[in-house]
């Protein structure tokens, strides 16, 4: 049973790195192109509301299905996975307007904070300091037990 635990977690992780490697192919984010070329001087690019908030709200339903995945089969707490997919959708909550609001403005709030918004939006970096949390959380409450 725990090598299944650990497929799962795998397939999760690769789950995660497919939505990256095949952004272009599946979503419509005009912005990739223009914040992979890092430069701030490239034109700002056309774009449709409604395609992009569908795009991002697409791949932010992917991203968080792989991270309760990969969260799910680490700890096997149920009620930890509900924890961390409310954490994932609260920051989303936060982030994508405020990208949006960034996106109206044309980036000229600033590019840096755009850039980071973004990445909040469309990549699951929350996950990053939720499996930490909950692995110093599993050990705790293991202490506190013995």
């Amino acid at each position: 049973m725990k090598m299944l635990n650990w497929f799962l977690v795998i397939i999760g992780i690769f789950g995660l790195i497919s939505v990256r490697i095949f952004e272009d192919r599946i979503f419509y984010d005009p912005f990739l192109g223009y914040f992979h070329e890092a430069d701030k001087s490239i034109s700002f690019p056309s774009f449709e509301w409604g395609k992009l908030i569908l795009g991002h709200l697409f791949r932010f339903i992917l991203n968080l299905f792989f991270s309760c995945l990969i969260i799910h089969f680490l700890f096997k707490n149920k009620l930890w996975t509900i924890q961390g997919a409310v954490l994932i959708i609260i920051v989303f909550l936060i982030t994508f307007p405020i990208y949006l609001y960034c996106i109206g403005d044309r980036f000229e709030i600033g590019y840096l904070f755009s850039f980071y918004m973004r990445r909040f939006v469309i990549q699951p970096l929350i996950l990053l300091l939720i499996i930490p949390l909950f692995y110093y959380r599993k050990h705790t409450d293991l202490n506190r037990i013995n």
